[in-house]
């Protein structure tokens, strides 16, 4: 009897869908975390560039698949599986960093005043973990199956906003 020979796209889109399900999760824990951060006194800074940064997080989970179907690309074990580590190991940060920040943990930039920042976990080796984090995950999957296109374009995005965002969230710590 042949071996059936699944279409490497159907895994590939299935995999995209649990990453974007696990973001809306993580976007209900934000939002409970934002109104908590604001009942104790919270300020949101640099709320302008925020839809931007929504945009091209759906730009991203719309892109993967879409590249794939459409471009027909390739699924290549030797390029995917390597990126699939890269992968988990920006989500490994980025949950390292949601773990240490607990309730101060959003997605957006609150600062509640007279707070001393945080230090421990990641913080100690990196000022931004959690950009890392996602900047790993932004180019590592589109890549496990062969997206280039779509890893280019949101990385570089992605860049352009980052250096927005760090700049915004370091004046409003500082």
């Amino acid at each position: 009897m042949p071996a059936l020979d699944m279409d490497s796209r159907v895994p590939y889109t299935l995999l995209v869908a649990l990453v974007a399900l696990m973001r809306l999760i993580e976007l209900r824990i934000s939002s409970r975390h934002v109104a908590e951060l604001k009942a104790r006194g919270g300020v949101e800074v640099g709320a302008n560039h925020y839809p931007w940064i929504v945009f091209l997080h759906v730009s991203f989970f719309v892109g993967c698949p879409l590249e794939v179907w459409l471009l027909d690309r390739p699924w290549f074990a030797g390029l995917g599986l390597p990126m699939l580590g890269l992968f988990a190991t920006g989500l490994g940060l980025r949950y390292w960093t949601i773990r240490t920040l607990g309730a101060r943990w959003s997605t957006r930039v609150i600062v509640v005043p007279g707070e001393p920042l945080v230090t421990t976990g990641p913080f100690r080796l990196l000022r931004h973990p959690n950009y890392l984090g996602v900047v790993l995950e932004l180019l590592a999957l589109p890549m496990v199956h062969t997206a280039w296109l779509t890893a280019v374009l949101v990385s570089i995005a992605n860049g352009l906003l980052l250096r927005r965002r760090i700049a915004v969230e370091t004046a409003a710590l500082g």
